[in-house]
């Protein structure tokens, strides 16, 4: 019996336009140049992170923020072990998704690690701020394990 054939594509996926940020997502910008992590209260009390401008539930705008984290739990993450030019490393990281203290929806960003083997569902993490932040979403550099924080 053979070995099965394993095929594999290299698939770029981009999103090269500009838009405005808006009151929600330009509050959620604000929050992240001043160090905080902010997310949007919907009708049904569910706190989503990152913000939405509208709810899902009822389509009305959300107004009501909160300040989540900056802790939180892996929900999910990927290996990049090859990063491409527009990624927030150049070297090896794990992309994750995390559940921030505070929220019910998991945040998708950066976690900087050494390797695959120190990432772990439900494992903690915790921002890692830019020294200078100017309310940008690189302002969050990554999360990183909270032991090492």
């Amino acid at each position: 019996m053979s070995e099965p054939t394993v095929l594999t594509t290299q698939h770029i996926l981009e999103y090269p336009y500009h838009r405005s940020t808006g009151p929600t997502v330009g509050r959620f910008l604000t929050g992240l140049r001043d160090g905080q992590l902010l997310g949007s209260v919907g009708a049904d009390g569910r706190v989503h992170v990152p913000p939405c401008e509208f709810d899902p539930v009822t389509a009305q705008p959300h107004t009501d923020m909160i300040e989540v984290g900056p802790g939180g739990a892996v929900t999910t993450w990927t290996w990049m072990a090859e990063p491409l030019p527009n990624q927030p490393f150049q070297k090896p990281f794990a992309y994750a998704l995390v559940l921030l203290d505070g929220a019910d929806t998991a945040f998708l960003h950066a976690v900087e690690v050494a390797g695959p083997d120190q990432m772990s569902t439900g494992m903690r993490v915790t921002a890692k701020w830019a020294d200078e932040r100017v309310g940008h979403i690189n302002d969050l550099i990554a999360f990183i394990p909270e032991e090492a924080s």
